[in-house]
Protein backbone atom coordinates (compact mmCIF):
# COMPACT_ATOMS: atom_id res chain seq x y z
CA UNK A 1 0.00 0.00 0.00
CA UNK A 2 1.58 3.41 -1.10
CA UNK A 3 1.09 6.69 0.28
CA UNK A 4 -1.52 8.87 -1.34
CA UNK A 5 -0.10 11.22 -2.99
CA UNK A 6 -1.69 15.01 -4.34
CA UNK A 7 -0.53 16.22 -7.84
CA UNK A 8 -0.67 20.15 -7.55
CA UNK A 9 -1.97 21.23 -11.27
CA UNK A 10 1.21 23.03 -11.82
CA UNK A 11 3.01 19.33 -11.95
CA UNK A 12 4.78 19.11 -7.83
CA UNK A 13 3.85 16.17 -6.16
CA UNK A 14 2.66 16.19 -2.35
CA UNK A 15 2.46 13.01 -0.82
CA UNK A 16 1.31 12.17 2.91
CA UNK A 17 3.19 10.34 4.94
CA UNK A 18 3.07 8.58 8.43
CA UNK A 19 5.54 11.80 9.62
CA UNK A 20 3.43 14.47 7.71
CA UNK A 21 3.84 16.28 4.40
CA UNK A 22 6.84 15.91 1.77
CA UNK A 23 7.27 18.20 -1.41
CA UNK A 24 9.92 19.12 -3.14
CA UNK A 25 11.73 22.32 -3.37
CA UNK A 26 14.89 23.97 -5.32
CA UNK A 27 16.40 26.81 -2.74
CA UNK A 28 18.32 29.89 -4.84
CA UNK A 29 20.21 31.52 -1.64
CA UNK A 30 21.98 34.99 -1.53
CA UNK A 31 18.39 36.45 -3.69
CA UNK A 32 17.31 39.91 -3.28
CA UNK A 33 14.06 38.68 -1.07
CA UNK A 34 12.79 35.40 -0.16
CA UNK A 35 9.83 34.15 -1.57
CA UNK A 36 8.14 31.47 -3.34
CA UNK A 37 9.35 32.15 -7.11
CA UNK A 38 7.84 29.39 -9.05
CA UNK A 39 8.56 25.69 -10.27
CA UNK A 40 11.39 24.33 -11.63
CA UNK A 41 10.85 20.88 -13.89
CA UNK A 42 8.06 19.03 -14.34
CA UNK A 43 7.00 15.51 -13.48
CA UNK A 44 8.28 13.25 -10.73
CA UNK A 45 11.55 15.87 -10.96
CA UNK A 46 8.68 19.26 -10.39
CA UNK A 47 9.85 21.39 -7.22
CA UNK A 48 8.57 24.63 -5.75
CA UNK A 49 11.33 27.14 -6.59
CA UNK A 50 11.98 29.37 -3.55
CA UNK A 51 14.79 32.55 -3.52
CA UNK A 52 16.16 33.15 0.07
CA UNK A 53 18.27 36.15 0.54
CA UNK A 54 20.15 33.81 3.26
CA UNK A 55 24.00 32.59 1.90
CA UNK A 56 24.38 28.95 1.60
CA UNK A 57 26.73 29.27 4.07
CA UNK A 58 27.15 27.86 7.77
CA UNK A 59 23.55 26.44 7.72
CA UNK A 60 21.89 29.82 7.12
CA UNK A 61 19.75 28.98 4.26
CA UNK A 62 18.47 25.90 5.33
CA UNK A 63 17.49 27.82 9.16
CA UNK A 64 15.58 30.94 6.69
CA UNK A 65 13.92 27.98 4.66
CA UNK A 66 12.65 26.36 7.61
CA UNK A 67 11.39 29.75 9.09
CA UNK A 68 10.50 30.59 5.65
CA UNK A 69 8.20 27.53 4.94
CA UNK A 70 6.80 27.42 8.60
CA UNK A 71 5.62 31.10 8.04
CA UNK A 72 4.33 30.02 4.63
CA UNK A 73 2.01 27.26 5.84
CA UNK A 74 1.43 28.78 8.84
CA UNK A 75 2.83 26.01 11.21
CA UNK A 76 5.36 26.14 13.99
CA UNK A 77 9.09 26.15 13.01
CA UNK A 78 9.63 23.11 15.17
CA UNK A 79 7.09 21.29 12.73
CA UNK A 80 8.87 21.77 9.69
CA UNK A 81 12.10 19.89 8.46
CA UNK A 82 14.40 19.20 5.79
CA UNK A 83 14.04 15.70 5.10
CA UNK A 84 16.30 15.37 2.39
CA UNK A 85 19.15 17.75 0.46
CA UNK A 86 20.39 19.09 3.67
CA UNK A 87 23.54 20.11 1.47
CA UNK A 88 22.40 21.25 -1.39
CA UNK A 89 19.90 22.98 -3.67
CA UNK A 90 17.30 20.41 -4.09
CA UNK A 91 15.52 19.24 -0.94
CA UNK A 92 12.72 17.75 0.23
CA UNK A 93 10.59 19.63 3.02
CA UNK A 94 8.88 17.66 5.74
CA UNK A 95 5.59 19.55 7.46
CA UNK A 96 4.25 18.29 10.35
CA UNK A 97 0.79 19.12 11.08
CA UNK A 98 -0.69 19.81 7.35
CA UNK A 99 -2.39 17.25 5.49
CA UNK A 100 -0.95 16.72 1.51
CA UNK A 101 -4.65 18.68 -0.03
CA UNK A 102 -3.66 21.85 2.13
CA UNK A 103 0.15 21.77 1.16
CA UNK A 104 -1.02 21.36 -2.29
CA UNK A 105 -4.02 24.34 -1.85
CA UNK A 106 -0.64 26.16 -0.23
CA UNK A 107 0.81 26.14 -3.23
CA UNK A 108 -1.50 26.84 -5.72
CA UNK A 109 -3.40 29.66 -3.85
CA UNK A 110 0.83 31.00 -4.00
CA UNK A 111 1.46 30.16 -7.42
CA UNK A 112 -1.76 30.37 -8.76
Amino acid sequence: MGHPKVAVNMGIHVSETPEGTRFAVRVAPRASRTAVVGVIGEGDDAAVKIALQAPAVEGRANAALVEFVAEWLRVRRADVTIAAGEHGRSKVILVRGRTAAEVAAAIENTLG
